[in-house]
């Protein structure tokens, strides 16, 4: 079984640049179907479902950002160093919403905005 999140994008490149390049997501497969349809598959590692109820993401977000932020979706991605990637992705156009913090869990967890405005959350596990 495959967990497979699509996102619709409004500048198609600019996205594919954000989750390709700067995240570092290989690319699998892409194509163009009729007209102007375009589909990226990138690979982003093994998927799990996180189900959180409404006090549970007010408080994710009030350790990550000091304040609900988030809507019904949020990216969380798990990499090796998550305060040097946000500065990455902070430079390929994403907005970092606040400081990198140590969250209750022992994880170094940075809240971003991408250029698309879906929120990350980049954390590494300690």
């Amino acid at each position: 079984m495959e967990l497979r999140l699509v996102l619709t994008v409004d500048d198609f490149d600019a996205a594919l640049g954000f989750y390709r390049d700067a995240l570092g997501f290989p690319e699998l497969e892409q194509w163009e179907t009729s007209g102007d349809a375009r589909i990226a598959i990138l690979e982003a590692g093994r998927a799990t479902i996180e189900l959180v109820n409404e006090e549970q993401a007010a408080t994710i977000d009030d350790v990550e950002v000091g304040r609900r932020v988030a809507g019904p979706v949020r990216i969380a991605i798990e990499t090796p160093d998550s305060a040097a990637l946000a500065k990455r992705l902070v430079a390929a156009g994403a907005e970092q919403l606040a400081d990198p913090v140590v969250t209750p869990w022992n994880d170094l967890n940075v809240r971003l905005r991408a250029p698309d405005g879906m929120q990350l959350t980049l954390f590494t596990v300690q």
